[in-house]
């Protein structure tokens, strides 16, 4: 799922395209993407492009009359900059934006459709879809602190759940928690002053210096690689490697269509935390630490 970062450097790319031009019109390839009725998406052609946003890890294209169009990309949605009136791909295309230099596309891969497009009027309206969660690049530490201790979750809950802070998914928060040296299942209520400063920092950090390395990459092109999976990430999508600071192999936790990737000598202490799929096999035989399951990986003499 494209996140704070992906969504920051879309929306880069955007400004120097389509700020200040007109929208000639809004085409539909997949009706089940739009998720509202009024006003019409039909109102929406023919306006201005007067700024660009974002909530959470929404995009947001605010138009002439009040008009929002509020494009959530989910797991496998992508914008695409395409020539002018490019037709949209039969497989993955879900709606076209056409301007004078060029065709915004709306993509989605896979079979579970759930990127979504909402046409809203109003700042009230436009605030009405926004979960709630701090902006965790303009927040101090305190304001931060509090945002993620609100609720008793683990760490990894916390920092990917949308009401407490915005922008942060799967993939950055392992490596926002491995930047912090902390275990995914570590509860916000158990946290040390010294432990939540490191916490803190290492949100901002991770969050800004992805931004800056994508916008170095990417430069004036279009954001083409956007994935949740990027050379010289630490832990995240790396399950086996070895960790960049101590080269232990990544472990992860597998829960439903996601894994938490984390080293377990650097954030859990050589402990390995229970994988779902695994401990309900293993039960009692699930090894307590790294060192222990390389033990019982060496060959018996």
């Amino acid at each position: 799922m494209p996140e704070l970062p992906d969504v920051t450097v879309y929306l880069d790319a955007l400004e120097q395209r389509v700020l200040g031009r007109r929208l000639a019109r809004v085409r539909l390839a997949s009706p089940f993407v739009l998720r509202s009725v009024d006003p019409p998406l039909a109102a929406a052609g023919g306006t201005t492009v007067r700024a660009l946003g974002r909530i959470g890890k929404r995009v947001v294209l605010s138009l002439d009359d009040e008009l929002h169009l509020v494009i959530h990309l989910m797991i496998a949605g992508r914008l695409r900059w395409k020539p002018p009136g490019t037709r949209i791909a039969r497989k993955l295309g879900l709606a076209a934006f056409d301007f004078d230099a060029g065709t915004l596309v709306l993509t989605e891969a896979g079979t579970q459709k759930r990127a979504s497009l909402h046409v809203v009027r109003g700042d009230a309206a436009l605030r009405a879809m926004d979960p709630g969660g701090i902006e965790p690049l303009d927040a101090d530490d305190a304001a931060l602190r509090a945002a993620l201790a609100r609720e008793r979750h683990t760490l990894k809950r916390a920092l990917t759940d949308p009401r407490l802070v915005a922008g942060i998914g799967n993939a950055y928060s392992d490596e926002i928690l491995h930047a912090a040296r902390l275990s995914p299942v570590r509860m916000t209520d158990h946290l040390t002053d010294e432990e939540w400063r490191r916490l803190t920092g290492a949100v901002r950090s991770v969050l800004r210096g992805w931004i800056a390395r994508l916008r170095a990459e990417t430069g004036s092109a279009w954001p083409e690689k956007v994935t949740a999976f990027r050379a010289g990430m630490a832990v995240h999508g790396r399950y086996g490697e070895p960790c960049p600071v101590c080269g232990t192999p990544v472990q992860r936790i597998v829960h439903a269509a996601n894994e938490t990737n984390y080293c377990p000598r650097c954030q859990t202490g050589g402990k390995l935390l229970a994988d779902r799929s695994l401990s309900r096999l293993l039960h009692d035989d699930w090894p307590a630490t790294f060192e222990e399951m390389e033990e019982r990986r060496r060959p018996r003499s």
